[in-house]
C-alpha cells in the first residue's frame, strides 16, 4: 500500500486550518500544520518533512506567503513541491505576482465550501498524476 501524500497547509485561520486538516485526513491524506507566525520555522518544516503539496495563505500574522512562496521556489531542494495558494485575495495584482514566482495553483476562498476545496484538490492531483503517466 503506496504511503498517504503530505499536505503541508500553512494558514493562520484555525477554524479554517483545522476543518482543512480533518477533511484531508478523512481522505487519507498525512497533514501537517503551520500558523504562518515564522519563514525559518515553515522552510525547515518544508525542508525537513518534505510534503507533497503545500497549500499556502498569502496573508499570514508575520510573515508575507507571497514572500514564502519566493524562497520556496529560489531552493532547489523544495522548488518542485506544487504549491497551491488559498486566500482571501481576488485582485489581479496578487495573482500575477503569485504566478511570476512560481505558483502552482491560485484558488480563492470565497469560490469554495471546504468539502468543494479537498475535492478541487484531488482532482487537480489526480488530473496531474496523469499528465505525469503520458509525458
Amino acid at each position: 500500500m503506496p504511503a498517504a501524500k503530505k499536505i503541508l497547509l500553512v494558514e493562520d485561520e484555525a477554524n479554517l486550518l483545522y476543518g482543512l486538516q480533518s477533511k484531508f485526513r478523512i481522505e487519507g491524506f498525512e497533514t501537517i500544520t503551520d500558523e504562518g507566525l515564522d519563514k525559518n520555522d515553515v522552510l525547515e518544516k518544508i525542508t525537513v518533512l518534505k510534503p507533497d503539496y503545500i497549500i499556502l495563505d498569502i496573508i499570514l500574522p508575520k510573515i508575507n506567503g507571497l514572500d514564502l512562496l519566493k524562497e520556496i521556489k529560489a531552493k532547489p531542494e523544495i522548488s518542485r513541491i506544487p504549491v497551491f495558494i488559498f486566500t482571501n485575495l481576488s485582485d489581479n495584482e496578487s495573482r500575477q505576482q503569485a504566478i511570476k514566482l512560481g505558483v502552482d495553483f491560485y484558488l480563492l476562498k470565497i469560490d469554495f465550501s471546504l468539502d468543494e476545496f479537498v475535492a478541487k484538490f484531488k482532482t487537480i492531483i489526480a488530473n496531474q498524476g496523469k499528465m505525469a503517466i503520458q509525458n
